[in-house]
């Protein structure tokens, strides 16, 4: 079970796993709320999932643009 989660959080975007970081709370923990929060919305929070992923993607080609930049 180990192996498929650690596959899982390596393959999906991190977005859970950010936001558990910056709040302080396990990235399981936010796993499960926004499984929660997706099922009541009726899926509208999958926009911000997206939107975050897209985000933090775009933050991580810049810096290490900035790093390639720098030396």
């Amino acid at each position: 079970m180990d192996f498929f989660r650690n596959h899982v959080e390596r393959s999906a975007f991190g977005v859970c796993a950010w936001l558990g970081e910056r709040m302080g709370l396990s990235p399981r923990r936010v796993r499960v709320y926004f499984i929660y929060l997706s099922c009541l919305s009726l899926g509208s929070s999958l926009l911000f999932y997206f939107f975050a992923a897209f985000w933090l993607n775009i933050g991580h080609y810049l810096r290490e643009g900035r790093r390639i930049v720098s030396r």
